[in-house]
């Protein structure tokens, strides 16, 4: 064999092998598409599916910074601060930074819907009798689950979420009206023409507040809401203290612009101002936290422009408690509201309980 038979012959096997080894060469797969969130907007805006279940998920919240000035005691306060050069005691504002964090879900199921919401609260501010700035508490103010009506975990008691809060103020609780925080089974039911009702088995909570046996506290609701406005009813009972209280509310739509309420409350207090109980309450409890038997709030909205409205609200107990807020709310840009509020109570039988005071505070909620 001469050498050009040799190079020619060579040369062959290595195609032949390069062809063998090219047929089994690794095929690489195409890349698949990304699954983008999808919008779920069935339960309204904001939803969306979390990617590889039917179930809706919507995050929200609001950053908030208040800066509050004033008397003190009910009305929005200022503070005081101890001079850093020669001990004395200066008056100061009152200040909180929050971001308050919210989650709902929801999903279709062969028993109705299924519900969450959460909401926690992240706050620095002036804290406790020191008033340093720091962080506070983080709290947990939602938390619970429903499926078709039914309700339960931690909520704001159905005494007040039902019925409605008082006015579009900063503060209004000046005159109190309820207190919220409690652990809850309840149970909504919506008639669809216009009529719906709650029940509620309450903890309460706080020293007085919170049940101290396996008796909870009951509260039912009842409203009827059209186009004109909407009338509502509750009714609490106070297993601690074997007390009732209620209240009965009116909201108005007046104009497209103009929005009116009016709120009365009234609640029993004999076992409330009994000084041989364990803890004396001083005629106030869970569902009856004001002064006296009865007391009444009123108060509207009235909406200047997109931008701006003017939201006020009086309140009076028949133990002479007297409480006015007022406030202009101007949003800047969608999401961003700033507001001003003034706010003054005193009782007409005791002498030098007149207090003043305000807020500013800036809102962006998402």
């Amino acid at each position: 064999m001469n050498i050009k038979s040799l190079l020619l012959g060579s040369a062959a096997a290595l195609i032949a092998v390069s062809g063998a080894r090219a047929a089994d060469a690794v095929v690489v797969a195409e890349p698949e598409p990304a699954e983008y969130v999808k919008i779920c907007d069935v339960y309204g805006a904001g939803y969306f599916y979390i990617p590889g279940t039917e179930t809706c998920l919507r995050i929200g919240g609001y950053v908030r910074y208040d800066a509050s000035f004033g008397d003190g005691g009910r009305v929005m306060d200022g503070t005081k601060r101890a001079d850093r050069e020669d001990g004395g005691i200066n008056d100061a504002w009152n200040k909180n930074a929050r971001f308050n964090l919210k989650t709902w879900t929801a999903q279709e199921t062969e028993l109705g819907t299924l519900k969450t919401y959460t909401e926690t609260r992240f706050n620095f501010g002036n804290t406790g009798s020191a008033s340093d700035a720091g962080n506070k508490t983080t709290t947990l103010n939602f938390a619970w689950i429903q499926l078709g009506g039914l309700r339960v975990g931690k909520d704001e008691s159905v005494y007040d979420s039902f019925i409605g809060y008082a006015g579009n103020v900063v503060q209004d609780t000046i005159i109190p009206y309820g207190i919220k925080d409690t652990n809850l089974i309840s149970y909504y039911f919506d008639a669809g023409n216009g009529f719906s009702a709650v029940v509620s088995l309450e903890e309460g909570s706080g020293v007085t507040g919170t049940i101290d046996s396996y008796v909870p506290h009951v509260v039912g609701g009842v409203k009827y809401k059209g186009d004109w406005g909407a009338v509502t009813g509750v009714v609490a009972y106070d297993s601690n203290y074997e007390e009732v209280a209620g209240k009965v509310r009116l909201d108005v739509n007046a104009t497209k612009d103009l929005t009116l309420f009016v709120m009365a409350g009234y609640g029993t207090d004999d076992n409330l101002s009994d000084a041989s109980n364990a803890i004396p309450a001083n005629g106030v409890g869970f569902y009856k936290p004001w002064t006296g038997n009865f007391a009444v709030w009123g108060g509207g909205t009235y909406k200047f422009s997109s931008k701006v409205a003017f939201n006020t609200q009086v309140s009076y107990t028949d133990a002479k408690d007297f409480a006015v807020a007022a406030n202009i709310a101007y949003t800047i840009v969608p999401g961003y509201t700033i507001t001003g509020e003034v706010d003054y109570f005193d009782n007409f039988d005791a002498s030098n309980a007149d207090a003043i005071g305000g807020i500013v505070r800036f809102q962006r909620s998402f």
